[in-house]
C-alpha cells in the first residue's frame, strides 16, 4: 500500500491528531499480490481510494472515489466495490463509516513500480504518486522513519516519507507533492 495527503510529514492523523491544516485530501492505493473475496481471486489487481475531508478525517463528511484497476472482470469488480461499502471489516469498514458522498467508481489502467519508499504508481489522467525519503534539513541524507502502529487500521508498520508528486484528478482536484507520503505492506482478512 501507498499512500499521500496534504499534511505535512508523519501525518498528524497517525497520531490520533488534527490534520496540519484542519482538512484532509489523501489518497490509499493498493496493489494485491495475492487476495480472494470470497471464490473471487484478486491476485494481481490494483485499487486505490481518494478522499476529501472538511476537516479531520474522523469526524467525517468525507467525499470519497475508488479508482479500480481496468483488468478486473464483472466480479472482481463488484468484489473490490462490496469491499469498499465496508460490509467486511478491516480498513474499509472505517472508510465507509467517515463517507458522506461516494463518487461513480473509475476503471483505468495503473502503471505502477513498487518498491518502499522509492514507489512510483500512475493512473493515467487521475492519479499520479511518487515517494521518497524526507531528506535531514542539515545534512540532505535521507531519514529512515518507521512508525510502528499496533492499532493502525491500514497498516501496523509504516515506512514515512515524502512525495515527489501527489495528483488526483478524478471527480475531485488536488496537488499535494511535497507534503507526507507513506509506503507499508499490508495482510486484511475479513470477519
Amino acid at each position: 500500500m501507498i499512500g499521500a495527503c496534504s499534511c505535512d510529514w508523519g501525518c498528524p492523523c497517525n497520531f490520533d491528531a488534527r490534520p496540519t491544516y484542519g482538512w484532509c485530501q489523501g489518497t490509499y492505493a493498493w496493489h494485491i499480490e495475492e487476495g480472494r473475496f470470497g471464490d473471487v481471486s484478486l491476485d494481481g489487481l490494483y485499487m486505490s481510494w481518494s478522499g476529501e475531508s472538511p476537516g479531520p478525517m474522523h469526524e467525517g463528511h468525507l467525499t470519497t472515489q475508488l479508482v479500480i484497476d481496468a483488468r478486473a472482470g464483472d466480479r472482481q469488480r463488484e468484489a473490490i466495490l462490496t469491499l469498499f461499502r465496508g460490509e467486511h471489516g478491516e480498513p474499509f469498514a472505517i472508510f465507509a463509516a467517515i463517507t458522506e458522498t461516494v463518487l461513480d467508481p473509475i476503471f483505468a489502467s495503473y502503471e505502477a513500480s513498487l518498491d518502499g519508499l522509492n514507489s512510483r504508481l500512475s493512473v493515467p489522467g487521475v492519479l499520479e504518486m511518487a515517494l521518497t525519503t524526507i531528506k535531514n534539513p542539515v545534512t540532505g541524507n535521507p531519514e529512515e522513519l518507521r512508525l510502528v502502529k499496533p492499532t493502525g487500521f491500514t497498516s501496523k508498520e509504516t515506512d514515512m516519507g515524502t512525495s515527489t508528486v501527489y495528483r488526483f484528478t478524478g471527480g475531485f482536484q488536488h496537488d499535494h507533492s511535497g507534503k507526507y507520503a507513506e509506503f507499508a505492506p499490508f495482510d486484511y482478512s475479513g470477519p
